[in-house]
């Protein structure tokens, strides 16, 4: 089970006791906002594509889409999601529960400014039941991230 593996890797960084897990789903923003009782835009999203034979993750704030023209710009490629099945093989995490932690090898994983302008957000810890508090610092640091990158849209802030 992955949320074992995502527990384990949070307990070799002395915070497993700061994963939660819920008696409800949280395998969507909406469900996973309904669980933490926060707004849906404080969930960090994972999700998965193909970039040159290689699987991908782009954690994104909660309220995000993929922004096709900005994404090809990035990766230099159009943003094709992997299947569910793909998902379990190339990343050891089942749909619901993607997270940038505890993933198999050979995986980059990039994290959308959507979720710069939050304190904490919620990712979650690998199974459609969990999620952990972390800070923007902490995402960083847990996820073994490659870079920012702006992906997405439908996130700013209109003044």
């Amino acid at each position: 089970m992955s949320i074992e593996v995502v527990r384990r890797f949070f307990k070799s960084h002395g915070i497993e006791n700061r994963v939660q897990e819920f008696d409800v789903s949280s395998a969507t923003v909406e469900l996973a906002a309904e669980a933490l009782n926060c707004e849906p835009c404080r969930i960090a999203k994972t999700l998965s594509f193909m970039v040159d034979r290689r699987p991908v993750l782009v954690v994104a704030a909660g309220d995000a889409k993929i922004d096709n023209p900005k994404y090809k710009a990035q990766f230099g490629t159009k943003a094709k999601m992997l299947s569910p099945d793909q998902v379990l093989e190339l990343i050891g995490h089942g749909v619901g529960g993607v997270c940038p932690f505890a993933v198999n090898e050979g995986v980059d994983i990039y994290l959308d400014i959507s979720l710069k302008r939050f304190e904490t957000v919620f990712p979650a810890c690998g199974s459609s039941n969990s999620a952990i508090e972390l800070t923007i610092e902490e995402l960083e640091k847990y996820s073994s991230f490659i870079a920012w990158v702006d992906v997405c849209k439908n996130w700013q802030v209109v003044s």
